[in-house]
């Protein structure tokens, strides 16, 4: 029996590491279809309850996930075609040269700063700089088919996951060495941090978005597209939004409208960074915790941050997903660890 034990686990190890090398391409993709499957499992069980049928509840998420990922992505691409075929390039000299003819003082506090930056704004190229951008904005255009690819992928493999994901867990749960409760628990864990990650994610950029929006269509500028470029941007810890509305200012600057640069300025800090992200976003996150999540998560809010953070760092965009979950699998196997533990010890 042991010789029979032996050789069967020798070969599964060895098909393991082949299937592992065979899907080696594919393995991020799937990881992350699987997690966000996980996240919306909710909706998609309350889908499968209105419509009584597992492949239409799948096909209504895949559908609404495909929207979310395609539907920004896609009319972002198509605006940026024609905003760099229609782009003025008198525009660039204009504003290098009102910043290098600008007299201006900073504050008595900031006095010391003058010398570096009269000499970083003579020394400044904006010409040269939006070469390097449109070149980086050329080089996006030909990895945007990569990515897209990736997102194709991402759709079916969530699809696929939604559809069979209960069988295949079942099945995990039938022949791990460990009771039905401890995996419940790691995987309602897990869960839950997906759900709040993803869910806190984007509905948090898709508010602060729609609130940049408001104030680009007011100046006269196309307001979805700015909003999808800052609802993205506000996935960035700390300089987020920043990377929107400092170029918008210049930009106003450049025209010599200073008043509307302060008033975007001061919209974008005030409203947006202070208000909606500092104490309305919580709110968000504990409202989705308490009312959209079937199991509460006990992470902490700033550990789901950092990890979010560290995601994005490590594994790009994607990181965003791929951080919580790590992290938050790691917590969970702690505790099933200290709780296999007592047990023992009882």
């Amino acid at each position: 029996m042991n010789e029979h034990r032996f050789f069967l686990t020798a070969i599964f190890l060895v098909v393991l590491v082949s299937l592992l090398k065979l899907y080696q391409p594919f393995l991020m993709i799937i990881a992350i279809a699987s997690l966000l499957a996980m996240a919306t499992y909710t909706i998609n069980f309350k889908l499968y309850k209105l419509t009584k049928n597992r492949h239409i509840a799948a096909i209504l998420s895949t559908s609404l996930l495909s929207l979310l990922l395609f539907g920004p992505l896609i009319y972002s691409l198509t605006s940026i075609g024609s905003i760099a075929n229609n782009f003025d390039f008198a525009m660039i000299e204009k504003v290098q040269h009102y910043l290098k003819t600008l007299d201006y003082q900073l504050p008595t506090p900031f006095a010391f700063m003058q010398s570096s930056l009269d000499e970083f704004i003579n020394t400044l190229n904006i010409a040269q700089m939006s070469s390097t951008a449109l070149s980086y904005l050329g080089s996006l255009g030909k990895n945007s088919a990569g990515f897209l690819k990736d997102m194709l992928l991402i759709v079916v493999f969530f699809f696929f996951a939604l559809l069979n994901g209960k069988d295949l867990i079942d099945y995990i749960k039938s022949v791990m060495p460990l009771g039905a409760q401890e995996v419940n628990m790691v995987f309602a864990e897990v869960t839950s941090v997906m759900s709040v990650v993803l869910y806190s994610i984007l509905f948090s950029a898709i508010f602060q978005g729609m609130l940049f929006s408001f104030i680009g269509m007011y100046f006269g500028y196309d307001g979805l597209l700015l909003g999808i470029f800052y609802g993205f941007a506000s996935l960035i810890p700390v300089i987020g939004g920043a990377l929107m509305w400092i170029p918008l200012c210049a930009l106003e600057i450049a025209h010599g409208n200073t008043t509307s640069a302060i008033i975007i300025a001061l919209y974008s800090i005030v409203i947006i960074s202070i208000i909606a992200d500092t104490f309305v976003k919580p709110l968000i996150i504990k409202y989705i915790n308490d009312k959209m999540v079937k199991t509460p998560t006990m992470v902490n809010e700033l550990l789901i941050f950092f990890a979010i953070f560290a995601g994005l760092t490590t594994f790009g965009f994607w990181g965003m997903i791929l951080g919580p979950a790590i992290t938050t699998l790691f917590i969970s196997l702690l505790k099933l660890y200290k709780l296999l533990k007592e047990k023992s010890y009882m």
